[in-house]
């Protein structure tokens, strides 16, 4: 068996132990490098209240991926999806850049949805909720959004028609840049500069889990950073002005502990910025 097809044939356990490593390793980071930040005590039990969501989240995820290669499979048997009706898709780097920056639309767009539907926004609002981001923030999602979230990469497989190959080189990408986004580094201002004219960055990403509007609703972008500048969601902020979590939940008898947060989804909605 070659190396492609074990990472084909093993999606999960690859995109998992990707996952882990750059977790781990950037976690000791900051624990090495952002001491003053906050004390080793709360770190620690911040890091665990958010390390929880991977038990909820873990079997959702491995359930519903089996889904997604089912529709693959069928999609590419049929030489079904959107894929097959752009000019000369049947070159290799037409095939995957093509896929790759569609497959980046439509999460755009999945955060974006997130965001304005109310029923939707009580999910997501779990992972802003946290008031100190850093790379365990990457893993604090509601089991109810992992569904959704899952659900809504059936619906992107179904309408492009991408093959295992595609979606292993895409979740590679989006799982490195989802975590570098959240860790506590920032780029220098100048790298920033430059790397933001193209992918979301750490600084950027920092913007979008500002406490209050309109900064929640600017940076929506998972890899690429050009959809927001395309669609005038793309913002800036000083770091010194920058405080994470959401003004509708600064409890943090509320949004740091596990089962309190579990709850969020369900109790009343307000609205961020209201």
């Amino acid at each position: 068996m070659t190396v492609t097809q074990f990472i084909s044939t093993h999606q999960d356990a690859v995109q998992i132990a990707l996952y882990a490593f750059i977790i781990s390793s950037l976690w000791l980071m900051e624990v090495c490098f952002s001491a003053g930040l906050i004390s080793v005590k709360k770190r620690w039990q911040h890091n665990k209240t958010n390390l929880l969501f991977v038990f909820t989240a873990l079997p959702i995820q491995l359930m519903l991926t089996t889904i997604v290669l089912l529709i693959v499979s069928w999609t590419n048997a049929r030489h079904w999806g959107l894929i097959n009706y752009i000019p000369g898709h049947q070159n290799k780097w037409i095939y995957y850049i093509s896929l790759f920056m569609l497959l980046d639309l439509c999460e755009y767009i999945y955060h974006v949805v997130m965001h304005k539907i109310d029923l939707l926004w009580k999910f997501h609002l779990v992972h802003h909720s946290d008031q100190h981001v850093d790379v365990s923030t990457t893993v604090r999602e509601h089991p109810g959004e992992t569904c959704v979230r899952t659900g809504f990469l059936m619906l992107w497989v179904f309408i492009l028609g991408p093959a295992v190959s595609v979606l292993v080189l895409r979740q590679t990408f989006q799982s490195a840049f989802n975590v570098l986004a959240h860790t506590e580094f920032r780029l220098p201002q100048k790298v920033n500069k430059i790397a933001g004219l193209i992918f979301i960055t750490p600084n950027l990403h920092h913007v979008h889990h500002h406490y209050q509007l309109p900064h929640t609703d600017r940076n929506y972008g998972d890899v690429l950073s050009i959809w927001d500048r395309l669609f005038g969601t793309f913002g800036e902020l000083d770091v010194k002005e920058t405080r994470f979590g959401i003004d509708t939940h600064m409890n943090e008898k509320v949004t740091g502990r596990f089962l309190n947060i579990l709850k969020i989804p369900f109790q009343k909605l307000e609205r961020p910025g209201k």
